[in-house]
Formats: structure tokens, C-alpha cells, sequence
């Protein structure tokens, strides 16, 4: 296992490292196409080592038969309010979460060389993989600080291997310094919250918390209690293959029909052109044949009212196209995935007072922001357990360019310690 904490680390940031050098080791790559759950089976393996880190903190803890892991933190003083605290395992399908490469450096503002010892890069068979300010700005504001980056070759993890590490960290902290005083804290680590499931089989009332953060955030101080509406659309494209060589007036290609789909759906409403409050709409995945093909979109609005326009203007589109040829060549399925959870953290705001206080007194800036994704929060508040979203330290999410800020994931740390105490 590849060692990333350091002897001059503070406790609680070699707990937190150690931990994530440990956990990033796991693949959990979840997979949309898998209806089960956990949708990688290999996220029991994850799962089960938690629980035998929870046990050796003296914690009964449990994985059920979905890979969800559940234990207990019993308070050392009388408590208002039992807490819960909440990350997930898998990572994103978007890029291989299996045979992370991590290492940790110093950033000083030069172009990182992500692949510099990787064989291919050493044999002259790939170009570099830069990290660079060039194309991530952000990275300016991190000079003099120690980020851990991959190879180039995976994804890091911090999403949300971070958050699950940080919680451990927190629970090993306080089960070696009994003086400081909290209530009954809940943790609980999830499947499958990459591909929108991750609070499907999550049994709110077994877990016996009565408010919860998630620990799914990004950047220093990040506060996130509004989320997108999420929707997924599947566009179904019938054709009819003849072969090419006597197809006039009688072939339907699917694949150009799909194209033409795409090309009518907005140009400007994409991920790449929209920012804060803007909404989209996302096509992630495109497969087919002249016979047949297949389009994926992903649906995402802060609004409740544009929400709903921007699912029924693809139904509308999928009906005139339909007109336009004579026949019922396109179909979809739309399937609601989350809500803003905002209406439903709104009656708690003082959950999101303490936070603000615990971040002060940890000399945190906090950033309040929409978060442009979802989290289990977002399904765990409607489900009735309040859930707002804290940082992690994580940054680049879902992809090879991901990295972990070392002194934000100790801020992370320092502001969950300062936090259970609030609710005493």
C-alpha cells in the first residue's frame, strides 16, 4: 500500500491519509448497466474492511446485503440530537477506478507530469499527462500546498474515498481522546451514489440518526444545501437495415436519425456551456446499429418549473420528429433520479448555523454554493433525513486530472471534530 501521510502530519491527517491510501486501493467502480445493488460486486470488498476498521475502533458495525455499512459511535455525554454522517463508496464509471497509482508532491506552480514514472511515458509510447494551471486555473490558489494526484491512468478517488477516510479519521480521534464530548454519532457508507442509487435501499430508520451531513463536498469551506433536479431520458431510435447496395427509399439508419436527435436538442443548454444556476441537458452515452440505437441523456435543473419544461421539451421533440417522418421511429423513457433538497434543509437551518460556526472556529471561509451534481443527501432529505453536503479536499472530480489538497482534507478533519460538538 502506498504510503501518503507523513511523520510531521498532524493525528487526525495521518489517520485520514492512512485510511485513503487503504481505501483508494479498492476498486469500486460502479456500473449504470448493472441493475443490482451494489451494481460492483467488488464494493463488498470495500465494505467489508470498513467494518472490520470500525470493529478494531471497538464500534459494532455492519454491511448488509447491499454493501451499505452502518455503525455506531456511542456518546460519551447527554445529547440533543443523534448525528449522522454519511460518504460513498463507489467511484464514477467515467474513468477505471482499479489500480490507482497515488503519490504526493508539493505543488510549487510548475506543470505536474501526472504519468512521469509510468512505463509507457518512460519508453517515449505516451505524451505527458499535465496538471497545469493552464488548463485548471484553480490550481494557482494551491501553490506551497501538498496535493496527491494519480498517474494520469485512473482516478484518484477523493470522490468520495475522501469523505469516507475523513469520517474515519474523526471516529478514531475521539475513541482515543474520550475527553472531548458528542453525542451518538451514525455513519454509514453507500453504494452506487455515482450512478444516482446510492440512497435507494438506505434504511433511514435503522440508522437512527436524526440530522446528517454528507461528506461528498469539494473545495475549502464548501456548504452545499441546494442540489439539481436530476432526470434521466433514453432516447430509443428504430431503423430499418436493408443492405447498402439496394437500400434507396428503403434503408432507415438509425445512427443518422440518432444524429439528427442530437443535433436538434439544444446547443447551448450542454455541460460544457453552463455555470451556477444554469441547467442542462447531457448525453452520456450513444450505442447502436443501422438496425437500432440508443441515446442517454442526463436531465439537470435548480428550478422545479424548468425542470419539468426541460423534460417535457424532450418528449415534445421526440413527438415532432416522429410527425415530421410518419411514423413512430423515436421513443423515450424518462425516469426522475433526484430532487433539490433545499425546500426540505430549510426548516432545519440551524444545522447549517452550526456548520458555519464550526468553520469559523477552525478559521474556514465558508463557501455556500449550489452543488451542480447530487448527492445522497438530496435523496436522504426527502426521505426525511435532513442532509446537507461538506468538503472533502477533493478537486477534478470523475476523472484523471482528480486530485486531494492535503490541508484541506485536514481542515475537513479539524471541522468534524468542532462540528459533533455542536450538537450536544
Amino acid at each position: 500500500m502506498t504510503t501518503l501521510s507523513r511523520d510531521h502530519d498532524s493525528e487526525m491527517l495521518r489517520y485520514a491519509l492512512d485510511y485513503f491510501a487503504d481505501y483508494i486501493s479498492y476498486d469500486t467502480t460502479s456500473d449504470p448497466h448493472n441493475p443490482d445493488c451494489p451494481s460492483n460486486p467488488r464494493i463488498f470488498d470495500l465494505a467489508r474492511k470498513i467494518v472490520q476498521d470500525l470493529e478494531a475502533l471497538g464500534l459494532e458495525a455492519r454491511v448488509d446485503d447491499h454493501a451499505y455499512v452502518y455503525a455506531t459511535l456511542p456518546g460519551n455525554t447527554p445529547a440533543r440530537y443523534s448525528l449522522g454522517l454519511i460518504s460513498h463508496m463507489d467511484t464514477s464509471p467515467d474513468m477505471s477506478g482499479a489500480n490507482i497509482k497515488a503519490r504526493r508532491l508539493n505543488y510549487t506552480g510548475d506543470p505536474v507530469v501526472l504519468n512521469a514514472d509510468h512505463p509507457d511515458y518512460k519508453e517515449g509510447k505516451e505524451e505527458a499527462i499535465l496538471l497545469d494551471e493552464a488548463t485548471f486555473p484553480g490550481l494557482s490558489d494551491l501553490r506551497g500546498q501538498d496535493l496527491v494526484v494519480t498517474d494520469g491512468h485512473s482516478l484518484l478517488g477523493a470522490d468520495d474515498k475522501a469523505g469516507i477516510s475523513e469520517i474515519m479519521a474523526l471516529v478514531k480521534y475521539l475513541v482515543k481522546h474520550p475527553e472531548i464530548p458528542h453525542g451518538d454519532i451514525q455513519v454509514a457508507f453507500t453504494p452506487d451514489e455515482e450512478i444516482g442509487r446510492g440512497a435507494d435501499l438506505f434504511d433511514v430508520e435503522g440508522f437512527g440518526a436524526d440530522l446528517a451531513f454528507t461528506m461528498d463536498g469539494s473545495k475549502l469551506g464548501e456548504m452545499e444545501c441546494e442540489n439539481f433536479n436530476a432526470a434521466s431520458a433514453r432516447i430509443m431510435v428504430q431503423g430499418r437495415s436493408v443492405h447498402p447496395g439496394s437500400a434507396k427509399d428503403q434503408m432507415r439508419n438509425a445512427l443518422t436519425l440518432a444524429a439528427e436527435f442530437i443535433l436538434a436538442m439544444p446547443e447551448q443548454e450542454k455541460p460544457e456551456y453552463t455555470e451556477h444556476y444554469e441547467g442542462f441537458y447531457h448525453l452520456t452515452d450513444v450505442q447502436g446499429s443501422v438496425e437500432h440505437a440508443q441515446l442517454d441523456y442526463i436531465i439537470r435543473d435548480f428550478d422545479k418549473e424548468n425542470f419539468a419544461h426541460r423534460k417535457q421539451f424532450m418528449q415534445d421533440l421526440v413527438d415532432r420528429l416522429n410527425a415530421e417522418k410518419g411514423d413512430k421511429i423515436f421513443s423515450i423513457a424518462l425516469k426522475d433520479s433526484y430532487f433539490n433538497m433545499k425546500e426540505k434543509i430549510e426548516p432545519y437551518a440551524f444545522m447549517l448555523d452550526y456548520a458555519r460556526e464550526a468553520m469559523a472556529e477552525c478559521g474556514i471561509e465558508t463557501l455556500e454554493v449550489p452543488i451542480r451534481g447530487g448527492t445522497d443527501g438530496a435523496q436522504l432529505s426527502y426521505k426525511g433525513l435532513p442532509c446537507p453536503n461538506l468538503f472533502v479536499g477533493g478537486d477534478n472530480f470523475h476523472g484523471r486530472y482528480e486530485y486531494l489538497v492535503v490541508p484541506t482534507m485536514e481542515k475537513a478533519c479539524q471541522l468534524l471534530v468542532q462540528l459533533v460538538q455542536k450538537f450536544i
